[in-house]
């Protein structure tokens, strides 16, 4: 069997848990950096004193 050194051992297991992940779908790590449900966004729109989510919807229609 052939003699593998730890730099190319370490990174075959960097590519493995990569893989992994990506297989998995959403990471997990970045669920926090996602917007949301509409209601999470309006509620934090409202709190922070800006208009609603759906007057800003409705703001950038170009059916007016």
């Amino acid at each position: 069997m052939a003699e593998y050194d730890d730099e190319t051992l370490r990174m075959a297991a960097i590519a493995a848990v990569l893989s992994l992940l990506s297989q998995q779908g959403d990471d997990p790590g970045q669920i926090a950096r996602k917007p949301g449900l509409a209601w999470s966004q309006d509620h934090r729109r409202m709190n922070m004193g800006h208009s609603s989510l759906m007057q800003k919807r409705a703001s950038r229609s170009p059916w007016k």
